[in-house]
């Protein structure tokens, strides 16, 4: 990780509104230079996790360090770090290149050397050329580049995003995504990212940590949290996922046919597998028990929903160059191509 960065450590931080526990013991470490997405649904807790860590809200119990010096007591303004919202915040009076300079105004820095950096960093987010005109006159996706100049302009110890690109359209919100991590990669600030949203969280991440009623219920690379989940919330939350009647043996499930390893945290016995629709494998074959219901067409891929006797409607994921040989109604042969799968309760 980067030698800009510093570590921070969250330690059984307990949040309570009322009888409401917002945050139940959540311990997370980041290491320096580390971009951590926290993803979870509403109320989980992600963003007073971050809210707690820019001082903007107040732990019930437990402790932050930044640096490896606790911070639980230190006010917001103390805390050295810069913040991006989902509302870009930006001063409507301000030029965008004195938006960006603001923070460094406020820090006493001279205007030379804050109009400089502030350059620097509109460079850095592709908006160079912008810096004479006013919020008004920039896209959504133009503002939110500017916000996260700004945020970066004061050199932070710690970046905090959150939710900074719901208010985008789909397409803006991809190439920012991108630009964000592309950005913090060069700058090698230490991130906590907050989000909903999964393809977002497992594109940009170093780690993704799913959270659930206030707790982490893992943190894990990405490749690592979609392929081998935790948990049944972590499988159900994160992609897609058909759930299978399977019966786990000696390590070993055994469901549409097939065998394969039952991943950790399986139950031993009868229960539900949970397949990812790109591990289910189908085979055109006259003789086969199972029956194609309907093929949706995804662009260069396509999902296909599959009638199983007896069992429920398997959706499987597959190039549209093979979904295309696939009809409604055609006979086919089920698989399940995967390392591991985990098995529930059924």
């Amino acid at each position: 990780m980067s030698d800009n960065g510093v570590a921070v450590e969250l330690t059984e931080l307990t949040r309570l509104y009322g009888t409401t526990r917002a945050l139940d013991g959540l311990t997370l470490h980041i290491e320096p230079g580390e971009l951590v997405a926290l993803l979870g649904p509403s109320g989980c807790g992600k963003t007073t996790a971050l809210r707690i860590l820019a001082g903007l809200d107040e732990a019930t119990s437990g402790t932050v360090s930044v640096g490896g010096v606790d911070v639980s007591n230190v006010p917001a303004n103390k805390r050295d770090m810069g913040m991006v919202f989902q509302a870009y915040s930006l001063f409507p009076h301000l030029t965008v290149l004195d938006n960006v300079a603001f923070g460094l105004k406020m820090r006493g820095k001279a205007k030379r050397d804050r109009l400089s950096r502030a350059a620097d960093m509109l460079d850095l987010v592709g908006l160079g050329e912008l810096g004479g005109r006013y919020a008004k006159e920039l896209s959504g996706g133009q503002q939110q580049r500017v916000a996260l100049a700004r945020a970066l302009a004061i050199q932070p110890r710690v970046l905090l995003l959150d939710e900074p690109l719901s208010a985008l359209d789909a397409k803006v919100r991809t190439q920012l995504r991108d630009e964000i991590r592309r950005v913090q990669l060069d700058v090698g600030t230490t991130t906590l990212f907050v989000t909903h949203d999964q393809e977002e969280a497992l594109a940009v991440a170093d780690r993704v940590g799913v959270m659930s009623q206030g707790r982490l219920e893992q943190l894990a690379a990405p490749a690592e949290l979609y392929a081998n989940p935790a948990t049944p919330f972590v499988a159900d939350f994160v992609g897609l996922n058909n759930k299978v009647p399977a019966q786990v043996s000696g390590g070993r499930a055994t469901l549409l046919g097939v065998s394969v390893p039952a991943s950790a945290g399986s139950v031993d016995g009868p229960g539900l597998a949970m397949v990812r629709p790109e591990s289910v494998t189908v085979t055109a074959d006259e003789q086969g028990s199972a029956t194609v219901s309907a093929v949706s067409f995804l662009g260069a891929i396509s999902r296909v929903s599959v009638a199983v006797p007896d069992g429920p409607v398997v959706m499987a994921q597959m190039a549209s160059s093979a979904a295309r040989a696939l009809r409604p109604g055609d006979r086919v042969r089920l698989g399940v191509d995967s390392d591991g799968v985990l098995v529930t309760p059924a």
